[in-house]
Parts: C-alpha cells; sequence; structure tokens
C-alpha cells in the first residue's frame, strides 16, 4: 500500500515505519546528548543508551522481516553475489547482538 508525504512523496507503509522509528530512535540519541550535557547519573544515561540500542535491534529486525522476500527476488540478476550480500549483512547484524 502507498502513501503520499506532505512533500507528494509517494512512499509504502513499510518505508514510513522505518522512518518513523529512525525518527524516535533520533529523539532518543538528541535526549542522550541532553543527559550528558547535563551530567545525568550513570545508570540513568545507561538506561537509555540501552533503550536506544534496543529500538536500533528491533528497526533492523522489522528492516530484515518486511523485506527478505524483496531482497531475495533481487537475487535473480546474480543469485549467488546478492544472497552473499544478503547473508553478510545479516551476519553483520546479528554480530551487533
Amino acid at each position: 500500500m502507498f502513501i503520499y508525504t506532505p512533500r507528494g512523496i509517494m512512499m509504502d507503509e513499510n518505508r514510513k515505519k522505518v522512518l518513523n522509528r529512525l525518527r524516535r530512535i533520533e529523539g532518543q540519541i538528541r535526549g542522550l546528548e541532553r543527559m550528558i550535557e547535563q551530567e545525568t547519573p550513570c545508570a540513568d544515561v545507561l538506561t537509555q543508551l540501552y533503550a536506544a540500542t534496543a529500538a536500533m535491534k528491533k528497526t533492523g529486525v522489522f528492516i530484515i522481516q518486511a523485506n527478505m522476500r524483496r531482497c531475495i527476488k533481487e537475487a535473480a540478476g546474480d543469485p549467488d553475489k546478492n544472497i552473499d550480500d544478503f547473508q553478510n549483512a545479516l551476519t553483520r547484524f546479528i554480530g551487533m547482538s
């Protein structure tokens, strides 16, 4: 399903969800910056850092789930290379854990 943004750009629903998640994460990072500037206690900073990290991981999982079929279909041109690229990206993502 496609939706139109205020600028008239056509965007599918999954892309909109990812962008919204990333904007929330961006807000969390700005909040972390303020916490450091205000010398917030370490435990509070680490809690927020964990929340931002978890949000990034969940966004990555969402991207994988939403795009796995498309990524595999794109492999039709050069299946071995595209599948290898996808596997490498997935391995890097899993290694973040």
